[in-house]
């Protein structure tokens, strides 16, 4: 049954291709992203994610600091 209702679809074998080119296409830009990417700001996204924001509650009360 699905296939006789697949196969009415005009243009369905271009579907599995697209989807596979998005698939591949995707990914490929993640590694270049990843290889292209700024080692000291990955390094401070990944320490952000471990802070606790104590330092920074610290320093926006204390009004004498930074002045």
């Amino acid at each position: 049954m699905y296939k006789n209702v697949l196969s009415g679809i005009p243009g369905i074998e271009l579907y599995p291709i697209v989807a596979l080119v998005m698939f591949f296409g995707f990914f490929a830009a993640l590694i270049v992203w990843f290889f292209k990417a700024d080692i000291n700001r990955l390094e401070r996204l990944s320490a952000s994610v471990l802070d606790d924001g104590a330092s920074t509650q610290q320093q926006s009360t204390n009004p004498s600091h930074g002045s």
